[in-house]
């Protein structure tokens, strides 16, 4: 299948499910503008499987539709693009690491694709021994938030297999100063995890941060802590 077979592929299925009435209720998920078709998780799962059962797909055409599918600004366009990529993992390299750097400039605009990417996509780089933690030092300064946002969210996965929080913590501890709710966000989620795993070396963590830090980061950190726990991070008056 070429370039141009598979993103008229992709916006033909599109279009034969689109469902206007549910992608005005997709809405209420997003901050953002949703700009999409309606389609429902079932039918882009559906059609990922296909597309990479039949064999017709590799890495490059995938890499190659994916700029165009998501220069038009459709959610599931974005995601069936996200989720193809993911399916050919086995084919990823260092460079496939830096093509995906290059997307936050003009896509990669909401959390449900960021987390894409940070859940499945960008773990399999750390996993495979592709790439180390330190290849994401760039992305901690990026002016994208939601490139930010992947960073904590990619570790989460790394620490549930090393079992070791402190190196991950120390490397996103810039974030804590981070502006951006989403962000924000991100790095309570991550924490949160890393209690679960090591709760007094997250704790020592929480309570360096605890008069500073977003109080955001805070509620997601401490979510699945006791009532009697949490009151040890409130900020002081």
């Amino acid at each position: 299948m070429t370039t141009s077979e598979l993103v008229q592929e992709i916006r033909s299925y599109c279009i034969e499910n689109a469902d206007a009435e549910r992608a005005q209720k997709s809405q209420r998920y997003f901050k953002e503008e949703f700009v999409g078709y309606g389609l429902t998780a079932q039918q882009i799962y559906s059609k990922v499987k296909e597309l990479l059962k039949s064999g017709e797909l590799d890495l490059p055409t995938v890499l190659e539709a994916t700029p165009i599918l998501m220069e038009s600004g459709k959610y599931e366009e974005i995601t069936l693009a996200l989720l193809l990529f993911d399916g050919l993992w086995k084919q990823f390299t260092p460079e496939t690491f830096h093509t995906i750097d290059k997307w936050f400039t003009f896509s990669i605009n909401n959390w449900a694709h960021a987390d894409a990417l940070g859940m499945f996509i960008l773990p399999r780089f750390l996993d495979k021994k592709i790439i180390e933690m330190n290849d994401f030092s760039s992305w901690l300064d990026s002016p994208f938030k939601f490139q930010r946002r992947c960073v904590p969210v990619t570790l989460i996965k790394h620490i549930k297999k090393t079992r070791q929080v402190m190196p991950s913590i120390t490397f996103v501890e810039k974030l804590m100063s981070d502006l951006e709710r989403e962000v924000h966000q991100g790095i309570g989620w991550f924490l949160r995890e890393a209690w679960k795993i090591s709760p007094i070396e997250t704790e020592s963590f929480l309570e360096k941060w605890k008069d500073t830090a977003p109080r955001l980061i805070f509620q997601y950190a401490c979510e699945k802590m006791t009532a009697e726990n949490k009151q040890r991070f409130k900020r002081a008056k």
